[in-house]
């Protein structure tokens, strides 16, 4: 099951890049439990009880529990991925300036640099309004001041900037996407109490005094086959491809023959990953974070309550920014008008398509379709738990609510393995070792 890694791990480099990896996420775990001055210990059990059931506690999964106990990395990889959506978009939006960076070295340097900026003026941003959020909640002591209120966020916006830079070095010497890794380590941090919150939520329904057998044992049993169904669901749909045929025409160059071969153009349809359901998600709750700092507001109330995460339209928003974002992850990654100049340059061709124009409209229908599939697919695996937790919130259960957030770590989680397996593998078949196992995890 492990192969990959045992054949990568006799790679003198790739094993420096898997424990570099390894040492980047013990690190941010370290920092994730460093706790922050002016912080009520003592309320801390309070606040995460109150955000139960809530976007808050969606956030705490994504941080690693770190932001529920209001320690240096709080804000988690949050102000990083804003500012990185923010970015590609004004790259799409000036496609002669930012977007023309990408095409060399030097516009890349100035890329991160705007990224790294962006991300340092979201995480004042973001830390001033937790901060708000603590003080509203009472976390903090009693005699807090503007003072200590300016410390807090400035440790706040150091531990998002820090966090970034973490990412970054797994990008550089590590293994996988930083972004990922460092969500995958949190939401595993995090598994043990979710499993015992769905535990407690299913069998007790709340309350240890009035447990019940036979429906306790009927929720678990729904909610450990929905777990499998989203993981197997989500292996087949990754590893799955719409493979356009290309044949290669004969040429002689000298005294030997080239070309003539058949082979195939592959379409992931699940080429996204498992970032547009990040995107998604950093988009899809900002109104009802903003709400969190105005807890006395009855504006932002009303907004909460019509855009909250158990309700239809928060539901719709949360769909349709998948599958936009599925989209625009498409049309910065990959380019057909390049992949179509490539195969006519190198002699090929789609049978009965011709070459040039024709060839880049047929793989771009082709690939329009592919992303679509894909999309929805995403859709329906980030938005059924939510879609159960509004039913069983309508039927007066609240056993499932833990549910709605199982849904997008455990496609995080599998989407992360698939990745890094494919990376490990990439780089493997680039040295050249023969021992390599392309199936991988799954082999």
């Amino acid at each position: 099951m492990f192969q990959s890694f045992k054949n990568a791990w006799k790679i003198t480099d790739l094993r420096t890049k898997m424990l570099f990896t390894l040492l980047v996420i013990v690190l941010y775990r370290i920092g994730a439990n460093i706790p922050v001055p002016y912080v009520a210990a003592d309320a801390i059990n309070s606040f995460n009880l109150s955000t139960s059931g809530s976007i808050l506690a969606y956030m705490n999964v994504l941080s690693g529990d770190a932001f529920g106990k209001a320690t240096l990395f709080a804000l988690s990889v949050s102000p990083y991925i804003t500012s990185s959506i923010v970015i590609q978009l004004l790259g799409v939006a000036f496609p002669n300036s930012i977007g023309a960076w990408a095409k060399d070295e030097q516009g890349k340097k100035k890329i991160n640099a705007l990224t790294r900026i962006v991300t340092v003026a979201l995480a004042i941003l973001t830390g001033f309004g937790y901060v708000t959020i603590l003080e509203a909640y009472g976390m903090l002591i009693s005699d807090i001041n503007w003072f200590s209120k300016i410390v807090m966020v400035f440790i706040y916006t150091a531990g998002a900037a820090l966090i970034m830079w973490l990412a970054e070095k797994i990008n550089d010497k590590g293994i996988g996407n930083g972004i990922s890794m460092i969500l995958f380590a949190n939401i595993i941090a995090g598994l043990p109490t979710l499993f015992s919150s769905i535990y407690y939520m299913v069998f007790t329904n709340g309350s240890f005094d009035s447990f019940q057998l036979w429906p306790g044992l009927v929720m678990a049993i729904f909610t450990i086959a929905v777990i499998l169904a989203i993981v197997v669901l989500t292996i087949w749909v990754t590893n799955s491809e719409r493979r356009i045929p290309i044949q290669y025409a004969k040429r002689v160059v000298g005294r030997k023959m080239y070309g003539g071969q058949n082979s195939n153009l592959p379409l992931k349809l699940n080429m996204a990953g498992v970032m547009p359901i990040i995107f998604a998600s950093s988009i899809a709750t900002v109104p009802a974070t903003i709400a969190s700092f105005f807890p006395n507001s009855k504006f932002w109330k009303g907004v909460t309550e019509v855009m909250g995460m158990d309700t239809v339209l928060y539901l719709i928003i949360f769909l349709l920014l998948i599958v936009g974002f599925s989209y625009f992850y498409i049309l910065i990654s990959f380019d057909p008008v390049e992949v179509a100049n490539n195969i006519q340059s190198q002699g090929g061709a789609i049978p009965g398509i011709r070459s040039g124009k024709p060839t880049y409209q047929y793989i771009k229908k082709i690939l329009n379709r592919v992303t679509l599939m894909g999309a929805f697919f995403l859709g329906f695996i980030a938005c059924f738990p939510l879609l159960v937790n509004m039913i069983a919130s309508l039927c007066n259960y609240t056993a499932l609510s833990t549910l709605a957030f199982s849904g997008s770590s455990l496609l995080i989680i599998v989407g992360v393995i698939l990745e890094t397996e494919r990376d490990i593998g990439s780089q493997v078949a680039l040295r050249n070792y023969g021992g390599y196992n392309p199936k991988g995890f799954l082999g």
